[in-house]
């Protein structure tokens, strides 16, 4: 499960990326910029939204010793939630009114990648080895490797 979480985050990574090479080259036009921005944004709270809701409460019945861990990487993701709020609000403006929203968003954006960044390397390495230790595969894979999307 370790890997599949880390191709996860490979997925993530190169999503959020591509957005803002995107932006910065302006490679497509403002509506599909948008339109990535907010897909990304769905994928990346429905990634969160599987760890809270199914992976961590099964990680904890296995290894209760992981609370503060997994009390951290629950405090991240509401960090990270509140940034996509912004990214989110700044789409919908930027889909009004051109130029500076964009970069607004690609300034969010920038955070965002550090923070995720950050995140998933201190997720990766400090839960790694009780999800490979066997958990229940309930209903939270789909939501946490594959963002609820198949």
């Amino acid at each position: 499960m370790s890997l599949q979480l880390s191709q996860a985050h490979q997925e993530l990574r190169r999503q959020i990326n591509e957005i803002r090479k995107s932006l910065g080259h302006r490679r497509l036009s403002d509506e599909a910029l948008v339109t990535h921005c907010l897909a990304f944004c769905t994928a990346l709270t429905s990634h969160h939204q599987g760890e809270d809701d199914g992976m961590f409460s099964q990680l904890l019945r296995a290894r209760p010793d992981l609370a503060t861990t997994v009390a951290n990487l629950v405090e991240d993701h509401g960090m990270i939630a509140s940034i996509l709020s912004r990214v989110r609000e700044l789409a919908d403006r930027a889909a009004e009114s051109r130029g500076p929203v964009l970069e607004a968003i690609g300034g969010e954006l920038d955070g965002l990648a550090a923070i995720m960044e950050s995140h998933f390397s201190y997720e990766e390495r400090a839960i790694s080895e009780a999800l490979d230790d066997g958990m229940p595969d309930t209903d939270w894979p789909d939501m946490v490797f594959r963002f609820g999307m198949e």
